[in-house]
């Protein structure tokens, strides 16, 4: 490739990329700005709706709700699935396109219906789990679970399983010994991907956590919704702060697969 086609791509990639964060950068402008209404730029740029928002006990407490549901799902979802997989990659890996078919299954019904659904099982004894985050944790868990399977069984194809396991067993390695000190180690990345991909899309949704708990359980979302006919430089507060937890927490996760590779 030539320095001039080098050059093109880059210059389309910084493009697009410009395209995309548009929105963003405006919701961050209205965000800081004191005034935006009739003018091409603000009048002028405050810190007040960030520091109203970050001072609001009420977010403070949504955020952390909705970090607590994405990460108990999350960490559901991981002790369950890894050694479900293992066993259907090692022993069963006929069952695989099953799997493939079964974990598709929680986005053939549409959330609302899902919804309806689950408030009547779960809305009266002896499993009165409505209005509660262990609801939130069960639907989290199925939605999370076609993005975990999917990246970590192409890990697991990529780092060639059974030859791993096969090179455990000859070096004296049980089963088991070899799938937590061998195995899982290489399925490091792959776990970071699934766990970065479900928790950018749960800390997002919605209709479950609006219909099955509503406010006896605000989470970011619903804290979002309820503050809708609040001030534009609020919600646009609001909505910045979203992107910037998803951020840091990306940040986070990358580093720390940084340091640990």
């Amino acid at each position: 490739m030539s320095h001039a086609e080098t050059l093109y791509h880059r210059v389309v990639v910084w493009l697009l990329f410009l395209i995309l964060a548009l929105p963003l950068a405006a919701t961050l402008i209205y965000a800081l700005a004191t005034e935006w209404g009739a003018t091409i730029l603000p009048n002028g740029f405050t810190l007040k709706w960030m520091v109203e928002l970050w001072s609001d006990p009420r977010f403070l407490q949504a955020l952390w709700h909705s970090l607590l549901v994405c990460f108990g799902s999350l960490v559901l979802a991981l002790v369950l699935i890894l050694p479900l997989m293992f066993v259907i990659a090692y022993y069963f890996p006929r069952l695989d396109a099953l799997m493939n078919v079964l974990i598709l299954l929680p986005f053939a019904v549409p959330p609302v219906v899902s919804s309806v659904g689950l408030m009547q099982l779960y809305s009266a004894p002896p499993l009165a789990l409505t209005g509660t985050p262990w609801i939130l944790i069960g639907c989290y868990f199925t939605i999370a679970l076609p993005f975990i399977y999917r990246a970590i069984s192409n890990n697991m194809q990529a780092i060639n399983l059974r030859d791993l396991m096969d090179a455990a067993h000859l070096l004296g390695a049980s089963t088991w010994k070899a799938a937590l000190l061998v195995v899982l180690p290489n399925l490091r990345k792959g776990g970071m991907i699934a766990v970065l991909l479900s928790f950018s899309f749960l800390i997002g949704e919605f209709v479950f956590a609006n219909l099955l708990v509503g406010s006896r359980y605000e989470t970011l979302q619903v804290y979002l919704y309820n503050m809708r006919n609040g001030s534009g430089h609020f919600t646009s507060a609001l909505v910045i702060s979203y992107f910037l937890v998803v951020l840091v927490v990306t940040w986070i996760a990358n580093y720390l697969n940084k340091e640990k590779g």
